[in-house]
Parts: structure tokens; C-alpha cells; sequence
């Protein structure tokens, strides 16, 4: 199939204009990049699918955020998390995966091929569809929190909690997720305090009792974080209290890492019109593999992956996507 669409079929195919611009075609289309996306691409380019990558907001996913990365791999001495997305970036180009700078803003899945329109004015008309978009970290909104991201504020017990072994750390919220990262890090660390703005936890009663009958977790209650202090790194919270204090009162913890479990968002907006989503917007996939609820639409990585939200599981279910397009497509003889 050319790369382009021909003019002479245009009130019988979906593949329209966008003003005088022509749609372009393409046979296997990813979106997103991050462990899940560039793995993708990397087999998709071997087995000669001519991939198409636009890498989104976040060029490269979270691990951009993350200085060191010791858990993948291959990598002995360790990484930088923008020196492994670079390495996969390469990888995937040197097979012949076009990365492109863009953001997907609209789909219309209705019908093979499928339409993505970038940025608002570039359409694309696809045969495979791989969605690789992610998911975002919830974050306070703090600015100091944007001054520690890498250097004391992280988003990920799993995957940075070693480089605080024998240190203080905070971890704010009060769900099961934050009592998971709140144990995790207790087996690592010296002290970890748990950071909840409200009298009580939301998370189930077998992981509150996990929580309470762990010595080295301190648990501070109606608290909420005003500021994070440090020079270079991290050394400090602020934290706000109302609870019997006719103003806000303030107290300070010494602490070297802070974690968020608050929550992530999946970045599935655009989709939830045609793909099925649970109830916290993340994309159902068939059980074992990257298939969505539409044939030719495969999810991979954190968008479809509330549970682990690893690089290694990411890149994973980026190898699976890619394999199960390539079977579509030769199932579809394109």
C-alpha cells in the first residue's frame, strides 16, 4: 500500500482531508513512548510493519523523571531513566521506526483503517493501531515538587525506594496503594512517615493492621503537605494541621525521599468513545494479550496496567502488542 491515499475515492473512504491536507497512510501506528511504546516499534520495525511512532507530551514516559534505574535488566551498574529511553529511542529507529514529535487529540475508531488526528490538524489512517499513551502520576501540585522530582520526590516505591535504604522517607495518601509503598519502603528504609489529610485511611482493614503493626511507619493523620525544602536534594516537608488549633499550625519532618501514591490517571481520554475502559479509565485488554475490545487496537504498557506499572512489565506488554499486530495484519493479508 502507498503511503498516501488515493484522491479518486474519497466519498466511499474514510480516509478524508484535513482542509487541503492529504491523510496519511500508514500500516502499523503507535502512540506513545516509554518502555511499552519504543519496544513496540522495535519488533514492529523487524517485522517489517514500517511503524509510525508520535511520542506524546512526555517523550519517553515517566522513566524521564526517574535519575537512576537498577531494576532493568541488563544494565549492571545501573541507568539514567533519560539515557534508557534514549537507547530504546535509537533501537527502535535503527529497524526503521519513524519517531515523530506529536500528540494524538481525536480518533475515530468506528472502521478499518483507523483514523488518529495529531496535534489538532495532521490525520493519519492506520491499520494497526497500538496505544501506548500511559499513565500520569497524580502529584500535589506543589511547586518544591517539581523542583525534587529525580532528587527526592518520586511516584514509584518500586522502582526508587532502594536509593533511600537506612533513610527517612514520607509517603502521602491513604489507600491501598500508599499502605503497599508504605511497607515496601519499610523494609528498606529507617522511618517512613504516612502523610493523610484526613482522621482516618480509605484502604482496606487487612492493610491498615499491615500498617500499624509496623514499627518503623508513623502515621500522621489530618495532615496535609504545605512545602518540600532542601538545597540540591530533599531534606524537608512541611506539613499543616488544623485538628484542635483555632489557625493552621505547621511541623516539620526531616526526610530524604517523599512518595506519592495518590494515584495515576491513565491517559485513555480520547479512546473512551470505542474502547472499554474500567471503572478507573484504564483499557481492558483480552487476559494474555494486548488485544482491546476492537480488532486491530492493541494497548500496551501503563494504559492498560493499573497493577504493576514497571518498565520491564511495560516493555513486556510492548513486545506482545507489536506481536499480536503483526498477526493481525497477516491475518488480514495487508
Amino acid at each position: 500500500m502507498g503511503l498516501f491515499k488515493p484522491l479518486d475515492n474519497l466519498e466511499n473512504d474514510k480516509k478524508e482531508l484535513a482542509g487541503d491536507q492529504e491523510a496519511e497512510r500508514v500500516k502499523c501506528l503507535i502512540i506513545g513512548s516509554g518502555p511499552a511504546g519504543y519496544t513496540a516499534a522495535i519488533y514492529a520495525a523487524r517485522a517489517n510493519l514500517k511503524p509510525v511512532l508520535y511520542e506524546g507530551l512526555e517523550p519517553g514516559g515517566q522513566l524521564t523523571t526517574t535519575t537512576e534505574v537498577e531494576n532493568y535488566p541488563g544494565y549492571p551498574e545501573g541507568i539514567t531513566g533519560p539515557k534508557m529511553m534514549e537507547d530504546f529511542k535509537k533501537q527502535a529507529e535503527r529497524f526503521g521506526t519513524k519517531c515523530r514529535s506529536g500528540i494524538a487529540t481525536s480518533v475515530d475508531l468506528s472502521s478499518a483503517p483507523y483514523e488518529v488526528t495529531i496535534d489538532d490538524k495532521h490525520i493519519l489512517m492506520t491499520d494497526a493501531l497500538i496505544i501506548a499513551t500511559g499513565a500520569t502520576a497524580r502529584y500535589l501540585g506543589l511547586e518544591s515538587e517539581e523542583k525534587f522530582k529525580g532528587s527526592g520526590v518520586s511516584a514509584c516505591a518500586t522502582c526508587d525506594g532502594f536509593f533511600y535504604k537506612e533513610k527517612d522517607v514520607a509517603v502521602t495518601g491513604g489507600g491501598d496503594s500508599a499502605c503497599e509503598e508504605a511497607l515496601y519502603l519499610a523494609g528498606l528504609c529507617r522511618k517512613v512517615y504516612m502523610i493523610i489529610r484526613k482522621d482516618h485511611m480509605r484502604a482496606s482493614k487487612i492493610m491498615q493492621e499491615r500498617v500499624f503493626n509496623t514499627p518503623n511507619i508513623e502515621v500522621l493523620f489530618e495532615r496535609n503537605t504545605k512545602e518540600l525544602r532542601g538545597k540540591e536534594v530533599l531534606e524537608e516537608a512541611v506539613l499543616t494541621r488544623k485538628k484542635g488549633e483555632p489557625d493552621e499550625s505547621e511541623e516539620v519532618i526531616k526526610i530524604d525521599g517523599f512518595f506519592l501514591a495518590i494515584g495515576h490517571t491513565p491517559n485513555s481520554q480520547i479512546f473512551k468513545d470505542y474502547i472499554e475502559t474500567d471503572d478507573l479509565g484504564y483499557i481492558k485488554t483480552i487476559p494474555g494479550t494486548s488485544k482491546t475490545n476492537i480488532p486491530g487496537v492493541f494497548a500496551c504498557g501503563d494504559i492498560q496496567d493499573p497493577a504493576y506499572r514497571q518498565a520491564v512489565t511495560a516493555a513486556g506488554s510492548g513486545c506482545q502488542a507489536a506481536i499480536d499486530a503483526e498477526r493481525y495484519l497477516a491475518e488480514k493479508g495487508i
